[in-house]
């Protein structure tokens, strides 16, 4: 795919969406953090209907902390894998309260360091809190940068590495989210939408679906 396309493509993602953003409700850097590390292997949805619940009664690394793995477990018990979720949880909000005064660091290794928390999940913070060009690619990203194919790779870091250089800059910063939000609505994974797709014109996949 020529770079003309790739900027046509992000330009009309913009025009349709100006200001994407993640479908997990949080308020706080803290909520979004313990949002994400919710959602691996599960749907936004989920993640918000327990988040709901679970910050009336606790929304800090002080008052996760104070519930106890087996005081956390009830509210997000609805999510897959919740036990070791609720583990990972507890051990970060101490390592944020020991080493991070409680608040949720910027630099990408200190995210990298806190339990649950891989390089995905360190660029949807980095994006999503702190404004930066970064690309966190998950199972939607994958499918859609390979199936266009934008940026085709085999594994996860190479994707991202080719996003990172194939997206126009002045569209980085909300590359992330257009994309997913394509890749969930639209270029779904059995049957992609493409009889209203808004860049089915410019894509390359040659096996697209008929109205």
């Amino acid at each position: 795919m020529n770079a003309v396309k790739r900027r046509e493509i992000f330009r009309r993602f913009a025009a349709a969406n100006p200001h994407p953003t993640t479908e997990l409700e949080y308020a706080s850097v803290f909520e979004l953090l313990v949002a994400v590390v919710l959602s691996a292997q599960a749907t936004d949805k989920s993640v918000n209907l327990a988040t709901r619940e679970l910050y009336k009664h606790a929304n800090t690394p002080q008052a996760i902390l104070k519930l106890t793995q087996a005081g956390l477990e009830p509210y997000i018990q609805r999510i897959g894998l919740y036990k070791s979720k609720a583990k990972h949880l507890i051990a970060t909000c101490e390592i944020l309260l020991t080493q991070h005064a409680g608040e949720v660091p910027r630099a990408r290794d200190a995210l990298e360091k806190l339990p649950g928390v891989g390089r995905k999940t360190a660029n949807v913070i980095l994006n999503t809190a702190f404004g930066e060009p970064v690309m966190a690619v998950d199972t939607h990203i994958f499918r859609v940068a390979n199936r266009i194919p934008l940026a085709p790779g085999k594994t996860v870091l190479e994707v991202e590495r080719k996003l990172m250089k194939a997206i126009p800059r002045d569209y980085l910063l909300d590359a992330h989210h257009w994309l997913i939000l394509h890749g969930r609505y639209t270029c779904r994974a059995r049957k992609p939408d493409c009889p209203h797709c808004l860049i089915a014109d410019l894509c390359e996949y040659p096996q697209k679906t008929a109205g």
